[in-house]
């Protein structure tokens, strides 16, 4: 069994290495995939290197930064062309636990998709000011009302998937650049006739490196919501 980790990364040089030993250290199924957009640190480096001493860690090197969206789009498409039988995503800056990806992938085993959830009984966040609080909701209240979604947490990006549904929700052609694409990503699973199951987490913020939300995420993730909502998008099975 391979399970694949998917990290996007940029200039996250002082996370790299130890958040990628954390993931490897819940086993030998667990694997790495980093995809770096030539951070100007030096994390690409960092993580070739790594791959040249464990074959558990692989690097997808892009010519720039091309956005989360796209990052998740080619990591996820380069996961299944590795053979992975599960692909999980997750932040670089330990604002994710690694010790949970096992949680995460013991549901996703049995419904196909598992979430880590902040809004679920046991979950929750840590070190986030108001204002932050406030905007995460609003965009969960969105998504739900927009997606017609019945989850805790639909913005998470702490994900463990089935290999199966990846491929249904044909995630090679995701449309969104930046974080928004945790919102179509659920949009297309709902599509494929999978409800993620969520697992409480705690999102403790990053405590090396500095944060990539820019203030315009929140609007353009409206746009992308609406446009999902009409969109007539069905998995390649059921257009046939």
């Amino acid at each position: 069994m391979k399970i694949i980790v998917v990290m996007p990364m940029y200039n996250e040089r002082p996370n790299v290495e130890a958040v990628v030993s954390a993931v490897l250290a819940n086993g030998p199924a667990w694997h790495v995939l980093v995809v770096d957009d030539n951070s100007p640190d030096g994390t690409g480096d960092v993580a070739d290197a790594m791959s040249e001493t464990d074959p558990r860690v692989q690097l997808l090197r892009r010519p720039g930064k091309m956005g989360l969206g796209t990052a998740y789009r080619d990591g996820l498409t380069h996961a299944l062309e590795l053979g992975a039988d599960y692909v999980c995503t997750m932040d670089a800056d330990f604002s994710h636990d690694p010790a949970v990806l096992p949680r995460l992938w013991e549901l996703a085993r049995d419904v196909g998709a598992a979430h880590g959830s902040r809004y679920v009984p046991g979950g929750g966040t840590r070190n986030w000011g108001l204002l932050r609080k406030l905007n995460s909701l609003l965009a969960n209240v969105l998504t739900r009302l927009v997606l017609r979604v019945k989850m805790g947490d639909c913005t998470s990006g702490f994900r463990c998937y089935r290999r199966d549904v990846v491929a249904r929700m044909d995630v090679a052609s995701l449309t969104a650049r930046g974080y928004a694409v945790l919102e179509e990503m659920l949009f297309r699973c709902k599509r494929v006739g999978v409800t993620p199951a969520e697992y409480p987490i705690v999102f403790a913020d990053r405590t090396a490196g500095e944060s990539k939300i820019s203030p315009g995420e929140s609007l353009r993730a409206l746009a992308l919501l609406l446009r999902l909502r009409f969109s007539g998008w069905r998995p390649a099975a059921a257009r046939r």
